[in-house]
């Protein structure tokens, strides 16, 4: 099976369109590096919680909306790999210097599927 990444976070709500090409501008990078898809979520049916839930997660603000995506690797080893390269890549470093988004906020991991139907 594959290996994903996931992410949660909280993007200005009137910088959609800026996060998007943000997003697809990386994804050339990611897939250069390895991935075999990325895909990019917009929250539009994101509850509040009892307990916990997304918002909250990624101290979303009323102005923002909450993005939920993943990347999907062929393997543990190509993700580790990849972002060895994404980190000293300056292309990437470029784009890390305009985030439409609080980076400080969002949430990630890297997961080993255990179902994939």
């Amino acid at each position: 099976m594959s290996y994903v990444e996931g992410f949660v976070l909280a993007v200005p709500s009137a910088k959609k369109e800026v996060y998007r090409r943000h997003a697809a501008e990386a994804a050339v990078l990611f897939k250069e590096f390895g991935a075999i898809r990325m895909v990019e979520c917009w929250g539009d049916d994101v509850p509040d919680g009892k307990v916990t839930d997304f918002r909250g997660a990624v101290q979303a603000k009323d102005d923002e909306t909450v993005v939920f995506s993943w990347i999907e690797y062929p393997s543990k080893a190509v993700r580790d790999a990849a972002n060895k390269k994404i980190m000293t890549d300056p292309r990437m470093e470029a784009m890390g210097a305009e985030m439409p988004f609080d980076g400080k906020r969002m949430i990630f991991g890297g997961f080993a599927p255990i179902l994939d139907v």
